[in-house]
């Protein structure tokens, strides 16, 4: 946010900055989204919905499951929520107790831990690396129980700011292991559909005890309109409509109506993933030829995590001096991981491709002027 702050006030005095320091999509929402919100606030009053959300966007939801992963998923085990932020909130509360242990990966998204705090619960963050592909193995999650009890265990894959991947077998393994500890286990699955390398699979099918959280906001360039939804255990079923009936009665009617129409909008977001793909590529091949060649796996999302301790050991000033000096936001580290993210950038590459390809060329240009 401070460097958002920053290159608003580049841009307030004139100057041009190239955005690769936020995972907000470039692209507008789909034009069926857009048709029905507007259809929507002409025709039909705009009040209150049912807590659990517009019963024809759950059934919706449900059908996604059934056409993308071949999985069976009772509408009833949908609930919609204010974006995925509301559904960590409602997951947090109905899951956990103030102190209880919530592991994470490290590095991960921030307001995981955050949103933990604020609720009194405690973030155990396990530190990831190269050889488990950046994610939490079953080893290191039955360690950190083992050292004192864990209720609950959250997963994103893709994975920001990293973009890696877990495998179908890691994720199974891991969830399987969780069950067997007795430990919840939540599963980050907003950037499902931006999956470059392997298919994504969702912790929906492993279990019916699982948790999963996902959104409108990345893939189908929604992030405005604040909808998202839930796949719960159905024993979470009403607690979860109780705490949403009290927090904040129901999601925007509005985004409900463009929700369940940007389904329909698929072969224009596919077209944007293409985009997403070809940027991929542009980084991939450009920033090691501006001195950058270690980055994690861009599995899918779109971000790049990159390793730029060659450069530096505070990755927030080369950040700032790279919005300053080449008119390029980026995202220091420090926020993803506290213990190492100092040696690390984040590179959004989900705007245009023309900005992406004018980005690496600037950053190319200010690494040679050093």
């Amino acid at each position: 946010m401070d460097v958002m702050a920053r290159a608003a006030e580049i841009e307030a005095a004139g100057g041009r900055v190239i955005h690769m320091e936020i995972g907000q999509p470039a692209a507008q929402a789909p034009l069926a989204a857009r048709q029905a919100a507007a259809r929507a606030a002409m025709e039909s009053p705009v009040g209150y919905t049912n807590a659990l959300g517009i019963p024809s966007l759950r059934a919706r939801i449900a059908r996604h499951y059934a056409e993308r992963y071949g999985l069976d998923v009772d509408p009833g085990r949908i609930v919609v929520t204010t974006g995925s932020s509301g559904g960590f909130i409602l997951a947090f509360l109905a899951l956990f107790e103030p102190g209880d242990r919530v592991a994470l990966a490290s590095p991960g998204y921030p307001p995981y831990r955050h949103i933990l705090h604020a609720l009194g619960c405690e973030p155990v963050l396990i530190e990831t690396n190269a050889a488990s592909r950046w994610s939490i193995t079953p080893e290191a999650l039955a360690e950190a129980h083992a050292s004192a009890p864990l209720k609950g265990v959250l997963v994103a894959s893709p994975a920001n700011p990293t973009g890696t991947m877990m495998t179908p077998e890691a994720l199974a393994t891991l969830a399987a292991t969780a069950g067997d500890l007795g430990i919840r286990f939540i599963s980050d699955e907003i950037y499902h559909g931006l999956d470059y390398a392997f298919p994504a699979v969702t912790a929906a099918s492993l279990s019916a005890e699982v948790t999963v959280i996902h959104s409108f906001s990345k893939y189908f360039c929604m992030t405005g309109w604040r909808v998202g939804w839930m796949v719960l255990p159905l024993s979470m079923i009403r607690a979860v409509e109780r705490l949403q009936q009290n927090l904040s009665i129901s999601v925007p009617t509005l985004s409900q109506f463009a929700a369940e129409a940007a389904f329909d909008g698929a072969a224009e977001m596919e077209a944007v993933k293409h985009g997403y793909e070809a940027n991929r590529r542009l980084l991939s091949a450009g920033l090691p030829a501006a001195g950058l060649p270690e980055f994690m796996p861009v599995d899918g999302a779109f971000y790049l995590y990159a390793d730029v301790s060659r450069f530096t050991s505070d990755s927030t000033a080369l950040a700032r001096r790279l919005l300053d000096e080449a008119g390029v936001a980026a995202t220091p580290g420090v926020d993803f991981d506290p213990a190492r993210g100092h040696h690390y950038l984040r590179l959004s590459y989900c705007g245009s491709e023309s900005d992406m390809r004018e980005g690496v060329e600037r950053i190319t240009a200010f690494l040679k002027r050093g």
